[in-house]
């Protein structure tokens, strides 16, 4: 899915992945913690309770691909979950508070717009990245867990997998998918971004974007570990 977030280009671009290695050094701190799972357990559908989390697999014994038609259906479920409504509500909030497009204006005309765009990158992302591109490329765009293993070897495969990911065969290849996809939403957004038009800008946001989807594969890794650690706790003292 696609996010934009800074307006300088250098801030742009580092900002993008200060998620993914802070999100990193924590979880895999607190993954020590932890024992593995003896088997293969449901996924949570929503990360930190908000976040849809609907295309991750926890094994990829007894894989089977996804149809066309099942790919299509689980990115209109990440589009359309109001975990996502929210985020783009998030985001729009901190863009009109950053002045980030002058040309939206502020008041509540200008955060509808700044809604608008911010959810708009995200429901394009993900038809992009998890349906479109997957269904041509004959990849699959789910996130399969590794769940063992140490800390540190886990970390490395859930950022890996924004460039290695697996095919509807069975076999691994290049993630095109992600590239490609996130690559064609960010020119898609120019049409929209009247204030972000220039080709470093549309850098930037890729770069933003990059890591913004590993730090969410890493939180896919390791959100079961966190809720049986802190969530599991709050239900069961």
């Amino acid at each position: 899915m696609l996010v934009r977030y800074g307006s300088g280009r250098s801030r742009t671009r580092i900002s993008g992945y200060v998620p993914a290695v802070f999100l990193g050094s924590i979880i895999v701190q607190a993954s020590f913690c932890q024992q593995p799972a003896a088997n293969a357990v449901p996924e949570h559908k929503r990360i930190l309770w908000i976040i849809p989390n609907y295309r991750t697999s926890p094994t990829l014994t007894n894989y089977k691909p996804l149809t066309t038609k099942g790919k299509f259906e689980l990115a209109a479920r990440d589009a359309f979950d109001p975990g996502t409504i929210l985020l783009g509500a998030a985001i729009g909030g901190i863009s009109q508070a950053r002045n980030d497009s002058p040309s939206f204006g502020q008041g509540a005309a200008g955060y509808g717009r700044y809604f608008g765009t911010a959810y708009g990158d995200l429901a394009i992302g993900d038809f992009m990245t998890g349906a479109i591109y997957p269904s041509l490329l004959h990849q699959d765009p789910r996130y399969f867990r590794r769940g063992k293993g140490s800390g540190f070897s886990r970390l490395a495969y859930a950022m890996g997998q924004v460039v290695w990911t697996h095919t509807d065969s069975g076999g691994t290849q290049f993630n095109y998918s992600e590239i490609l996809g996130n690559s064609t939403a960010v020119a898609i957004s120019n049409a929209y971004y009247p204030d972000h038009r220039d080709a470093g800008s549309a850098a930037g946001r890729l770069g933003v974007q990059l890591g913004l989807d590993a730090a969410g594969n890493i939180l896919k890794e390791f959100w079961p570990d966190m809720y049986r650690k802190f969530g599991h706790k709050k239900h069961h003292p």
